[in-house]
């Protein structure tokens, strides 16, 4: 089939060059001609496992390029996949800013095609925005009506960062809502070879299916987290405690998400709570288990601040501060607001990252990276040892392979904070000279 996928963000990259690797032509679509240039020279524009091979071969193929034109797009293609960012308003509302833009622009070139084209969302967006926005957007902009002109679905992702190439090829599930059934059965076509389970329904069921999943995860990690502050005061090892939690399968509880840890960040789980909390205080409901996840998840960032300042002298480096392992994505990364908030309490502050490279951000990871640290440049350095033989306290923020050979070979006047470990009182004893003070009750 001959697709385009609007947005090359994570979701985009990851699917135009899954989609490619498996014979499709895709021609991948973004406004941004950083994004664009980097596809047409076989270069990923985002950081993620897989993805550099399976962009440079698909390109050298054929079956990949890109272009900052959505009518040509559109045009040569059969199907348009959208996977443009909603990130959040001050308010927890989504801004469905890019994604209008894109449903008319897609509009405009079906007003001049004699074939049907399906439009299809794969972008996070609340129940009723596909059939309540995008559709009549997509009419407005065409003249046309859907049937035999166009058709429209909703089809969403269930990739994790890190490790999104894996999701794609092994789904659980695949889940099509959609206004007809031959909307359906093309968004089913490209999914026939994989396994899991093809799950057809409604649009707006589907829709919510999606904040479903990320409520879920997002739960999971507070409710952890919140359970492994309990047993830390009690010097109780919350990870044993876990351990015997997860054994019941009966109730569908994933070990993914079941580990004692830091806060919850990322483009997805603090955009999809706030969204949906949104959603219910606008029908006047009350959800007090979702409304207080994102209070819980910055109560760790408050006590990770806590523990970085009782523990360090004058220089502080951190070892990462992208929001998790394997990847360069900045947004809502609790670790970018943990260096904004030490530096501002008067320590110095130096980082290493190695997957961050501040030339290759773009788009939305760059423009908030720099929103919130706007001296970044001045704080991040090109080697790891420039970090360690520099700090007095270094905060460890993954368990990446890079840094804890690093921190391995650090002498006893370094005190270590790792926060893959933040709900064990012993972490930094364990590591340098002076003890962690333990971690106090909220």
């Amino acid at each position: 089939m001959r697709i385009s996928v609007f947005g090359l963000g994570y979701v985009g990259t990851v699917c135009a060059a899954c989609f490619a690797h498996r014979g499709h032509n895709v021609i991948g679509v973004d406004r941004v001609d950083a994004k664009v240039d980097l596809i047409r020279s076989g270069r990923s524009p985002v950081v993620e496992r897989d993805i550099n091979e399976l962009i440079e071969s698909t390109v050298r193929s054929g079956h990949l390029t890109a272009t900052a034109d959505p009518i040509e797009a559109v045009k040569s293609t059969d199907m348009s996949i959208v996977c443009v960012g909603t990130p959040s308003q001050r308010n927890g509302a989504l801004s469905t800013n890019a994604i209008e833009t894109v449903s008319t622009q897609i509009g405009q070139a079906i007003r001049s095609k004699v074939t049907r084209h399906e439009v299809v969302i794969r972008s996070t967006v609340l129940p009723g925005t596909t059939r309540g926005v995008i559709v009549p957007l997509v009419i407005g902009a065409s003249g046309k009506d859907p049937g035999d002109s166009f058709g429209v679905a909703f089809n969403p992702e269930f990739m994790r960062e890190g490790c999104s190439v894996t999701d794609f090829n092994t789904p659980s599930r695949t889940v099509v809502g959609s206004l007809e059934r031959r909307s359906t059965e093309a968004v089913l076509s490209l999914y026939s070879h994989l396994p899991g389970a093809k799950i057809t329904t409604d649009v707006e069921t589907a829709e919510l299916a999606k904040y479903v999943d990320n409520t879920w995860h997002a739960l999971k990690v507070a409710f952890t987290n919140e359970i492994a502050i309990l047993a830390s005061t009690l010097g109780i090892d919350s990870h044993k405690v876990m351990d015997i939690f997860v054994e019941d399968k009966r109730l569908n509880i994933s070990k993914a998400y079941m580990r004692p840890g830091f806060a919850f960040g990322g483009s997805c789980l603090p955009k999809d709570v706030r969204a949906l909390v949104y959603l219910a205080r606008a029908r006047d409901l009350s959800l007090p288990i979702v409304g207080h996840i994102l209070t819980s998840n910055q109560m760790l960032v408050d006590r990770g601040l806590e523990w970085i300042l009782e523990n360090s002298k004058k220089r502080v480096g951190f070892l990462g501060v992208s929001f998790k392992a394997g990847t360069d994505d900045m947004r809502e990364s609790p670790f970018v607001e943990l260096v904004e908030r030490v530096s501002g309490k008067g320590r110095e502050v130096r980082i290493f990252d190695a997957n961050v490279n501040l030339a290759s951000l773009i788009g939305g990871n760059r423009d908030y990276l720099m929103g919130v640290l706007p001296h970044v440049a001045e704080m991040i350095v090109p080697k790891i040892s420039d970090v360690t033989a520099w700090a007095d306290t270094v905060v460890l923020t993954s368990a990446d392979s890079r840094y804890t050979a690093e921190i391995a070979t650090l002498g006893r006047d370094k005190v270590v904070l790792d926060f893959a470990k933040f709900h064990q009182p012993e972490t930094a004893s364990k590591w340098g000279s002076r003890p962690a003070t333990p971690l106090r009750a909220a």
